[in-house]
């Protein structure tokens, strides 16, 4: 079965790089075709907002409000992808989850979330 886990600071001061990784067990994110690799988040009383993704080809795409600071990238070596999200404000205060989507019904794996506070 497929198994994604966040890790990461928990809290992250104004201005600074938020950085994120997503560690995979029981498939390959260098070599499976058929899904691709999301970072959501969910800021406290709100709705889950997609951030970004990347493929098994290391193609990237993000959310048109974070596109200018957020950065997806991956290590195969490891089978994890990371997730970087630079002059963070109080506002990116979130908790985030990596998962693995397709193009067909959603996702099919989630990570059990990880708290990250914007505070100084």
């Amino acid at each position: 079965q497929v198994q994604v886990q966040e890790s990461g600071p928990g809290l992250v001061k104004p201005s600074q790089t938020l950085s994120l990784t997503c560690t995979v067990s029981g498939d390959s994110i260098a070599t499976n075709y058929h899904h691709y690799w999301s970072w959501i988040r969910q800021p406290p009383g709100k709705g889950l907002e997609w951030v970004g993704a990347i493929t098994s080809r290391a193609n990237t795409y993000y959310s048109p409000s974070l596109k200018s600071r957020a950065s997806i990238s991956r290590d195969t070596s490891e089978n994890r992808f990371t997730l970087q999200l630079s002059s963070v404000t109080p506002e990116d205060t979130a908790v985030y989850y990596c998962a693995r989507g397709n193009d067909y019904d959603g996702y099919d794996s989630w990570g059990q979330g990880t708290q990250v506070t914007v505070s100084s």
